[in-house]
């Protein structure tokens, strides 16, 4: 199983160093999204431990890159289910105007895509979880090692894109910024 998952686990691994980095940095868009989702997160605390579970959060996804096994696809899977758990809980109570800041980019809302990718992201780590590679880079040939990289790449390119970006593009949110722009 892990021949054909590889490329979606990778992409999923690094997609989590990708969107913990920027909360490492900056917080506080997080913290007003879990504020925003009606969660109560005291200011100076908060952004502590915000902070600290993006390290963690880059932390696995380099782990599940460099050496992925049970333990760390279980806590990618974990991972991806936490974040699964908050886009619908958002999209439910229509909370977070805003982004999580996990891109970096200031408007970029969680949609039903990234409820679905994240769901998918899921899934995938919960298979590799189940069935473990048992010697993931050792037996790979340097070709095969390069096809597999360049599908990680690929879909977590096009994951990041339809998670950041395609938010954006929607009438709703055309109409915003040009509301945003026109006032300021």
């Amino acid at each position: 199983m892990w021949d054909a998952l590889a490329g979606p686990y990778l992409a999923a691994a690094g997609l989590l160093v990708l969107a913990g980095v920027p909360k490492v940095a900056d917080p506080a868009p997080l913290v007003r999204a879990l504020r925003s989702a009606g969660f109560t997160v005291p200011p100076a605390p908060g952004a502590l431990l915000v902070r600290a579970f993006a390290v963690a959060e880059v932390v696995v996804g380099v782990w599940a890159v460099l050496a992925p096994g049970r333990l760390v696809a279980a806590l990618v899977a974990a991972a991806y289910a936490v974040f699964t758990g908050f886009v619908a809980l958002v999209l439910v109570r229509g909370g977070v105007l805003g982004s999580c800041g996990c891109f970096g980019k200031p408007d970029t809302p969680p949609s039903r895509t990234h409820l679905a990718l994240t769901a998918v992201a899921t899934l995938v780590a919960a298979l590799v979880a189940a069935d473990p590679p048992a010697d993931a880079w050792g037996g790979a040939t340097t070709p095969v090692l390069a096809t597999t990289a360049g599908l990680a790449v690929v879909i977590g390119f096009l994951a990041s894109m339809a998670m950041a970006v395609l938010p954006t593009t929607t009438a709703a949110a055309v109409r915003s910024a040009t509301r945003t722009r026109s006032k300021g």
